[in-house]
């Protein structure tokens, strides 16, 4: 794979071309695999107990035991992040339950869970969209009731953003009962009507992003009014200010859905003040501040 020169897989350090697993990995055969991507600034894994903290959780909701100890975690990604050349990257991790007959029941015998990890640099948004704001579309959310879990079967998640690619948009807001759910690859925050940063809980129906979780941290530090509530599919034609969030996008603004403008279709003041934030946190983790 272009651009990555080593993978972790089952305890090894090896060249991507020689990474193989069994065509009777669960993983492959059923999705049945959770998943976790880190950015990494200055060499070093960004918001790392965050990240590992929700893949145990992760884990756990699916009944695969972590392979690996938290310590044992973070020596593992800083070497693969020591084995690529890149300041700035992107980690992902996947572990599936392991290789057995198949059958959609989980093994009776115990079977030993895959582990596999790369690094590839991390791609954040250019100026030019931070300056000008992006397109979206809205979707209707066809995915399953556990999307608090961050599996690898997106297959729904890829036709909703394909949607939105086929209709030259960058992400598809996804709607479920008349409400805003997420994002396809994306948490998704507003700056309703009377200037508050909101987004929507956290329950079964979105995952909990830890760029968004950082974003309402940051907006409590400096002041700024949020909240997590239930958003309405009418508030996308009223809010002043609508952004995308997730640790590759970091914070995107968004200046139309379906076609109609936000607000006054730039970047809006909250998104600049909160861009700020955010880039001033990560200069204090390159530094060595924060974790």
């Amino acid at each position: 794979m272009k651009n990555v020169s080593s993978v972790y897989l089952n305890g090894q350090f090896i060249a991507p071309e020689q990474a193989t697993i069994s065509v009777f990995d669960r993983g492959f055969i059923f999705g049945d695999a959770v998943y976790e991507v880190i950015p990494v600034y200055g060499k070093k894994p960004f918001r790392l107990p965050q990240h590992l903290q929700r893949l145990g959780i992760n884990l756990r909701a699916v009944a695969i035991n972590n392979p690996l100890s938290e310590t044992a975690w973070s020596k593992m990604l800083c070497q693969l992040i020591a084995e690529n050349d890149s300041d700035e990257q992107s980690l992902y991790i996947q572990i599936s339950r392991g290789v057995a007959p198949r059958d959609h029941a989980f093994p009776e015998d115990h079977i030993t869970p895959t582990v596999f990890a790369f690094s590839q640099p991390l791609k954040t948004p250019p100026m030019s969209l931070l300056e000008k704001g992006v397109n979206v579309i809205t979707q209707q959310d066809i995915r399953w009731q556990r999307c608090d879990i961050k599996s690898t079967a997106l297959l729904a998640n890829v036709l909703l953003r394909q949607a939105a690619v086929e209709q030259d948009a960058t992400e598809a807001i996804l709607l479920r009962d008349g409400h805003i759910t997420e994002g396809a690859a994306s948490n998704v925050i507003i700056v309703d009507k009377d200037n508050v940063i909101a987004t929507p809980p956290r329950n079964n129906l979105i995952l909990p992003g830890v760029t968004r979780d950082l974003i309402l941290e940051l907006a409590r530090q400096h002041q700024m009014p949020a909240k997590e509530r239930s958003i309405l599919e009418s508030e996308l034609a009223t809010a002043k200010e609508i952004w995308l969030s997730s640790s590759t996008k970091e914070i995107l603004p968004v200046c139309k859905v379906n076609d109609q403008i936000v607000g006054t279709g730039k970047p809006g003041p909250v998104f600049k003040e909160m861009l700020q934030h955010y880039q001033d946190y990560k200069q204090t983790f390159r530094e060595g501040y924060v974790e």
